[in-house]
């Protein structure tokens, strides 16, 4: 039997990048203790560098003392880190031939009754877990990054993957104060970024045929369409937008279009010409400031975003108003 939500106190984050270091700091945020993996020893200074950065952010939504909160460790032994460990998230490069062994040895190296879990944007569950001892405890859990302040997490299983892995895995998300996407069939890219593929292809074409710059891009989404997004996705908007008559209006009225030659199914070559354009347009847009100054920036906005959600009790901010209270539950607020 797999160990419960209220039974996992120990993490394992395998390899410190972006995203691993994103759940580090999240699972500590929520008094997890935290055992960190890479096998580059300098990893240790950038995992340690996000942690610090997402500090200012999850102050303000947060009121955890420092007391309350998880202790973290680094290693760089797969086996120091993941043998005690009451769960295991691993976020190594997006590489068939480097997650299936790393997975393999995590699963052999692992207590039996510990979940892993692959932040994988896109490989196929039943392929990772092809070469383990114990498939059935092996989930997709796919964040998004900040993974310290983003509440969705697509939760796949493959082939071999137990009912009872998921579910531990779902009810454990929910008390870290995420939203879990349970996937209801194994698909290439999942859901979220199957849609974030889709609309993403679209602007490489219109980029490559200078339609727009990516700048015009992301203000067609910032300033319209992104911020109904925040609240009711896409089919919901499209319901209000159907008036009286809800989606079977919209759909008579613009399901035509559907049709019509609006958008392109396949991206074109990326040529190192439609390349230096994304280089040098992103470079533009980024208007001199560091990564860490473009993070920051973006997690206020995210947290004000989140809080103004919360004051209504919907959408992102429902999730943030019941992790808070139930954050004041646990240490004794």
């Amino acid at each position: 039997m797999l160990l419960g939500k209220n039974e996992i106190k120990t993490a394992a984050v395998i390899s410190c990048g972006v995203i691993g270091a994103g759940w580090a700091a999240r699972l500590l945020w929520h008094g997890i203790d935290v055992i960190a993996y890479d096998k580059f020893p300098q990893a240790q200074a950038g995992l340690n560098e996000v942690i610090a950065n997402s500090e200012p952010a999850l102050k303000r939504i947060y009121d955890v003392p420092p007391a309350k909160r998880g202790k973290l460790r680094f290693t760089t032994d797969l086996e120091d880190a993941v043998r005690e460990a009451d769960y295991i998230q691993e976020s190594s490069p997006e590489v068939m031939e480097i997650k299936v062994p790393l997975l393999t040895e995590i699963d052999r190296l692992a207590k039996p009754n510990a979940i892993i879990g692959s932040s994988t944007s896109g490989l196929l569950p039943t392929e990772l877990q092809a070469e383990m001892q114990h498939p059935e405890r092996f989930i997709v859990a796919h964040p998004f990054n900040p993974v310290y302040l983003l509440p969705l997490v697509e939760i796949c299983g493959g082939k071999k993957t137990g009912d009872e892995a998921k579910q531990v895995a779902k009810e454990f998300y929910e008390s870290i104060g995420m939203k879990p996407l349970l996937c209801r069939v194994e698909i290439d890219g999942f859901i979220a970024d199957r849609l974030l593929e889709s609309l993403w292809r679209e602007g490489v074409w219109m980029v490559n045929d200078n339609v727009a710059t990516t700048g015009e891009l992301d203000d067609a989404i910032r300033y319209g369409a992104g911020l109904r997004w925040a609240l009711m996705g896409t089919n919901l908007t499209y319901f209000l937008a159907g008036g009286k008559n809800g989606m079977r209006h919209f759909m008579e009225q613009f399901g035509p279009a559907l049709k019509l030659p609006w958008c392109h199914m396949e991206a074109p070559e990326l040529t190192e010409e439609l390349i230096d354009k994304f280089v040098d347009q992103t470079a533009e847009q980024a208007d001199g400031k560091t990564l860490r100054e473009l993070e920051t920036l973006r997690d206020n906005c995210l947290v004000s975003i989140m809080e103004a959600l919360a004051q209504y009790d919907f959408a992102a901010g429902q999730v943030l108003k019941a992790d808070r209270e139930g954050q004041q539950k646990r240490i004794g607020g």
